[in-house]
């Protein structure tokens, strides 16, 4: 918790449970107070807001509030592709945010097209034994105790996935 420092009165400290914003750094609840709640809530709603078949190809990237400069933008990543079906239903989105929220949130909607390159990797299945170094193998097989061996053996595995 942040408090002002005061010299008459010492350490203060709490007993219990503190709330959860109270145990946040500065940085992060000037965050979450700045545009938390409507990229949040635009999130946990996007299917509703632009349906199901715009649900699979978009996604919502950024929320910035308006300001003297500018107005408030949504920015939404498209699957290449379906750029002019999200463009034609550009007015929909809006309408639909802005009586989600009840007032106008966001006046201006931006597109950022993407590539879906989904490289799919195929899982080798690398039979435990053979993970670790020969020398280190030995070891481990030297180990009584199967938990440790077994925690070992994962811990080579990690390691050399990495």
């Amino acid at each position: 918790m942040q408090f002002k420092n005061n010299t008459k009165r010492g350490n203060v400290t709490f007993q219990g449970l503190r709330s959860f914003k109270d145990t946040l750094p500065k940085n992060v609840k000037k965050i979450i107070n700045k545009k938390g709640h409507i990229y949040s809530e635009t999130l946990s709603n996007w299917r509703y807001i632009v349906g199901d078949e715009l649900f699979k190809v978009c996604y919502p990237k950024t929320f910035k509030n308006s300001n003297k400069f500018g107005v408030s933008t949504l920015s939404v990543m498209v699957q290449r592709g379906y750029e002019v079906d999200l463009e034609y239903s550009k007015k929909k989105i809006l309408d639909k945010m802005n009586n989600f929220f009840g007032y106008t949130v966001v006046e201006k909607l931006k597109f950022v097209s993407f590539d879906n390159e989904q490289k799919i990797y195929k899982n080798n299945d690398t039979k435990q034994k053979n993970v670790a170094i020969n020398k280190y193998q030995s070891k481990i097989n030297d180990v009584k105790n199967d938990k440790i061996k077994k925690s070992l053996i994962e811990l080579t595995r990690v390691y050399k996935e990495k």
